[in-house]
Protein backbone atom coordinates (compact mmCIF):
# COMPACT_ATOMS: atom_id res chain seq x y z
CA UNK A 1 0.00 0.00 0.00
CA UNK A 2 2.68 2.55 0.82
CA UNK A 3 4.65 1.85 -2.18
CA UNK A 4 1.83 3.18 -3.91
CA UNK A 5 1.41 6.15 -2.34
CA UNK A 6 5.12 6.82 -3.26
CA UNK A 7 4.46 6.31 -7.06
CA UNK A 8 1.23 8.57 -7.43
CA UNK A 9 3.52 11.99 -7.34
CA UNK A 10 5.44 10.60 -10.39
CA UNK A 11 2.61 9.94 -12.13
CA UNK A 12 1.11 12.89 -11.82
CA UNK A 13 4.14 14.68 -12.54
CA UNK A 14 4.09 13.06 -15.69
CA UNK A 15 0.57 13.66 -16.52
CA UNK A 16 0.70 17.04 -15.75
CA UNK A 17 3.71 17.46 -18.29
CA UNK A 18 2.07 15.40 -20.82
CA UNK A 19 -1.32 17.53 -20.50
CA UNK A 20 -0.68 20.68 -22.21
CA UNK A 21 2.59 19.91 -23.68
CA UNK A 22 2.95 21.05 -27.91
CA UNK A 23 5.48 18.00 -27.90
CA UNK A 24 6.03 14.58 -26.21
CA UNK A 25 9.08 12.76 -28.09
CA UNK A 26 9.39 8.77 -26.60
CA UNK A 27 13.06 7.46 -27.12
CA UNK A 28 14.97 4.44 -26.89
CA UNK A 29 18.44 5.98 -25.01
CA UNK A 30 20.02 2.15 -24.59
CA UNK A 31 23.70 2.06 -25.26
CA UNK A 32 24.41 6.01 -24.80
CA UNK A 33 27.44 6.99 -22.87
CA UNK A 34 27.60 9.59 -20.10
CA UNK A 35 29.08 11.93 -21.94
CA UNK A 36 26.68 11.75 -25.39
CA UNK A 37 23.46 11.84 -22.47
CA UNK A 38 25.03 15.06 -21.09
CA UNK A 39 25.13 16.51 -24.26
CA UNK A 40 22.46 15.47 -25.65
CA UNK A 41 20.55 17.19 -22.00
CA UNK A 42 22.37 19.95 -22.35
CA UNK A 43 20.75 20.99 -25.73
CA UNK A 44 17.53 20.24 -25.13
CA UNK A 45 17.39 22.05 -21.59
CA UNK A 46 18.65 25.31 -23.70
CA UNK A 47 15.66 24.65 -25.97
CA UNK A 48 13.23 24.54 -23.54
CA UNK A 49 12.61 20.74 -23.42
CA UNK A 50 12.31 18.35 -20.39
CA UNK A 51 14.01 15.10 -20.93
CA UNK A 52 13.40 12.44 -18.26
CA UNK A 53 14.16 9.17 -18.01
CA UNK A 54 10.45 7.34 -16.09
CA UNK A 55 9.86 3.99 -15.64
CA UNK A 56 7.48 2.53 -18.12
CA UNK A 57 4.69 1.44 -15.94
CA UNK A 58 4.67 4.78 -14.30
CA UNK A 59 4.19 6.29 -17.93
CA UNK A 60 1.58 3.80 -18.71
CA UNK A 61 -0.62 4.79 -16.02
CA UNK A 62 0.29 8.84 -16.51
CA UNK A 63 -0.67 8.42 -20.75
CA UNK A 64 -3.78 7.06 -20.15
CA UNK A 65 -7.08 9.36 -20.33
CA UNK A 66 -4.22 12.02 -22.37
CA UNK A 67 -3.43 12.55 -26.14
CA UNK A 68 -0.06 10.58 -25.16
CA UNK A 69 -2.18 7.28 -24.53
CA UNK A 70 -1.24 5.71 -28.31
CA UNK A 71 2.50 5.71 -26.79
CA UNK A 72 2.01 3.20 -24.13
CA UNK A 73 2.22 0.51 -27.01
CA UNK A 74 5.88 1.54 -27.54
CA UNK A 75 6.64 1.14 -23.70
CA UNK A 76 9.16 -1.62 -23.49
CA UNK A 77 12.93 -0.64 -23.16
CA UNK A 78 14.88 1.83 -21.63
CA UNK A 79 12.68 4.74 -22.72
CA UNK A 80 12.74 8.67 -21.93
CA UNK A 81 10.27 11.14 -22.82
CA UNK A 82 11.28 14.67 -24.11
CA UNK A 83 8.31 17.01 -23.32
CA UNK A 84 8.04 20.90 -25.09
CA UNK A 85 5.34 23.14 -23.66
CA UNK A 86 6.44 25.46 -26.77
CA UNK A 87 8.11 24.70 -29.47
CA UNK A 88 6.54 21.71 -31.20
CA UNK A 89 9.34 20.58 -33.20
CA UNK A 90 12.30 21.37 -30.38
CA UNK A 91 11.94 17.48 -29.25
CA UNK A 92 12.28 15.93 -32.63
CA UNK A 93 14.61 18.33 -34.22
CA UNK A 94 17.24 17.73 -31.57
CA UNK A 95 16.82 13.86 -30.61
CA UNK A 96 16.97 13.48 -34.91
CA UNK A 97 19.92 15.03 -34.66
CA UNK A 98 21.66 13.23 -32.16
CA UNK A 99 19.86 9.93 -33.62
CA UNK A 100 21.75 10.09 -36.38
CA UNK A 101 25.20 10.91 -35.07
CA UNK A 102 24.49 8.75 -32.31
CA UNK A 103 23.28 5.60 -33.27
CA UNK A 104 22.51 4.07 -30.14
CA UNK A 105 19.86 6.42 -29.34
CA UNK A 106 16.52 5.45 -31.12
CA UNK A 107 13.37 7.43 -31.83
CA UNK A 108 10.22 5.69 -30.98
CA UNK A 109 7.04 7.48 -31.78
CA UNK A 110 5.50 10.98 -30.30
CA UNK A 111 2.48 13.23 -29.89
CA UNK A 112 3.02 16.32 -31.64
CA UNK A 113 -0.14 19.22 -31.04
CA UNK A 114 -2.35 15.89 -30.14
CA UNK A 115 -1.56 13.94 -33.28
CA UNK A 116 0.15 10.10 -33.00
CA UNK A 117 2.88 10.42 -34.88
CA UNK A 118 5.46 6.91 -35.55
CA UNK A 119 9.54 6.84 -36.09
CA UNK A 120 9.02 8.83 -39.94
CA UNK A 121 6.46 11.08 -38.67
CA UNK A 122 8.79 11.95 -35.89
CA UNK A 123 11.94 12.58 -38.51
CA UNK A 124 9.84 14.19 -41.03
CA UNK A 125 8.75 16.79 -38.36
CA UNK A 126 11.89 17.02 -37.34
CA UNK A 127 12.73 18.81 -40.72
CA UNK A 128 10.56 21.81 -39.83
CA UNK A 129 12.71 24.72 -39.40
CA UNK A 130 12.04 26.59 -36.30
CA UNK A 131 9.42 29.09 -35.26
CA UNK A 132 12.05 31.68 -35.09
CA UNK A 133 13.76 30.67 -38.24
CA UNK A 134 10.34 30.51 -39.77
CA UNK A 135 9.56 34.07 -38.95
CA UNK A 136 13.04 34.98 -39.69
CA UNK A 137 12.14 33.72 -43.69
CA UNK A 138 9.09 35.53 -43.29
CA UNK A 139 10.24 38.96 -42.34
CA UNK A 140 13.27 38.43 -45.33
CA UNK A 141 10.78 37.76 -48.23
CA UNK A 142 8.68 40.90 -46.73
CA UNK A 143 11.67 43.17 -46.67
CA UNK A 144 13.18 41.82 -50.33
CA UNK A 145 10.81 43.84 -52.41
CA UNK A 146 10.83 46.84 -50.83
CA UNK A 147 14.61 46.74 -50.63
CA UNK A 148 14.60 46.23 -54.29
CA UNK A 149 12.68 48.90 -54.73
CA UNK A 150 14.36 51.82 -52.98
CA UNK A 151 17.67 50.54 -54.55
CA UNK A 152 16.35 51.08 -57.90
CA UNK A 153 14.62 54.61 -56.61
CA UNK A 154 18.36 55.96 -55.79
CA UNK A 155 20.00 54.21 -59.31
CA UNK A 156 17.17 56.34 -61.07
CA UNK A 157 17.60 59.41 -58.80
CA UNK A 158 21.92 59.12 -59.40
CA UNK A 159 21.11 58.60 -63.42
CA UNK A 160 18.76 61.71 -63.51
CA UNK A 161 20.94 63.81 -61.61
CA UNK A 162 24.62 62.95 -63.64
CA UNK A 163 21.80 63.59 -66.91
CA UNK A 164 21.58 67.03 -66.13
CA UNK A 165 25.11 67.73 -65.00
CA UNK A 166 25.79 66.94 -68.86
Amino acid sequence: MAKIEEKKPIVEEITNNVKDAQSVVLVNYSGLTVEQDTILRKELREAGVLYKVYKNTMMNFAFKGTACESLSEHLHGTNALAISADDATAPARILDKYAKQYPALELIAGVVEGNYNDKEGIQALASIPSREELLGKLLGSIQSPISNFARVLNQIAEAGGEAGEA
